[in-house]
């Protein structure tokens, strides 16, 4: 007797497509935990091997190049924990090995950034003002494309200004942030807050309550001190009258052309061309010019430094709640919202 067999090749179909799945997932998930295995492993060396005890080596005289890209802002990490951007202690760092060094001749700060923290800012305008003092060595500053807010008050000790053509600056003032109240949205969900403090501005500034005209005005005079401040050292830096410099810092962005008409830098140029100017002005025939540049050369940021984690998360709620966490990046800053 034959028997005769009846297949749902469909139902076949859907079967092997779950086991190839299961069999996919399974393999990503042990190389997940080789790297995993291999990045801790690796840690005992990472402290050698990051970055932070990378040394400036050179045989013979030099100029140093220091790069300011992306946010002036410290420990900034990406999902992993890793070092990305800006590294603000470990240049900080640096240049005082250069103001150390008698090897160094002098420094050219490459500004490519829309600005930063008030605190990051000055800590990094002060380090550099330092370098000036102690070494009586050049500074240059050249602008990428955007040095604003916190870019340009950086810039600002610098001996020389150069701007490339194409570069943005200016934004010369300060923001708090964007403050949300999202009170009547938690109402809409049904979400009742409390919020327990001594001291009756202590919540100041939190997003499920109003904002009251005292509060207000507190926010206000910080953002005004932090505000002549900025001003203070462009007139001091570029030798401009104070009453001047305020008329021109309403935060509005400046064009290479137009920053170069109100005295804010000295000229329009490539970075080459302002390392040329440097070498002739200060007759630095015989430097080598080496870059000093943040590497993150330890294991694990080998293996994951360029893997991106998709972020899973929707809905409108969810969205608002990044703008504001967005906004919220820096309590008070120069920083540039366009460019930021």
């Amino acid at each position: 007797m034959t028997e005769i067999r009846e297949y749902n090749m469909e139902a076949l179909g859907t079967e092997k497509k779950k086991n190839r799945l299961i069999k996919n997932l399974i393999i990503f998930a042990c190389i997940i935990a080789g790297i995993i295995l291999l990045a801790f492993l690796g840690s005992g060396i990472k402290n050698a091997i990051w970055g932070e005890d990378q040394d400036i080596s050179a045989s013979g005289p030099y100029i140093a190049t220091i790069y300011v890209e992306g946010s002036i802002a410290a420990g900034q990490r990406d999902t992993f924990g890793l070092p990305v951007g800006y590294q603000h202690n470990w240049t900080l760092e640096k240049i005082d090995e250069l103001i150390a060094d008698p090897n160094n001749r002098g420094l050219i700060l490459f500004v490519d950034s829309p600005g930063g923290g008030v605190y990051e800012s000055d800590e990094l305008y002060l380090s550099l003002k330092e370098y000036k003092e102690v070494t009586d060595r050049p500074v240059y500053a050249v602008m990428g494309s955007m040095a604003a807010s916190g870019g340009y008050y950086i810039s600002a000790p610098a001996d020389k200004i150069v701007a490339n053509r194409n570069t943005w600056t200016g934004s010369i003032g300060v923001t708090i942030g964007t403050l949300y109240d999202i009170s009547e949205l938690l109402e809409t969900y049904g979400v009742k807050t409390v919020t327990i403090t001594a001291g009756s501005n202590k919540a100041m500034g939190s997003s499920v309550e109003p904002l009251t005209e005292e509060q207000l005005a507190i926010f206000q005079s910080l953002v005004d001190d932090a505000y002549e401040q900025f001003t203070g050292i462009i007139s001091e830096e570029r030798g401009i009258d104070l009453n001047e410099v305020k008329k021109l810092a309403d935060g509005r962005i400046y064009t290479a052309e137009q920053a170069l008409a109100l005295n804010l830098v000295d000229s329009i140029g490539t970075f080459d061309e302002a390392l040329d100017e440097m070498v002739e002005e200060y007759e630095l025939y015989n430097c080598a010019v080496i870059d000093v540049v943040y590497k993150d050369n330890s294991l694990w940021g080998s293996l994951l430094g360029g893997v991106n984690i998709p972020d899973l998360k929707g809905g409108d709620v969810t969205a608002i709640l990044k703008t504001i966490e967005g906004d919220s990046k820096f309590p008070i800053s120069y920083e540039c919202e366009l460019l930021k």
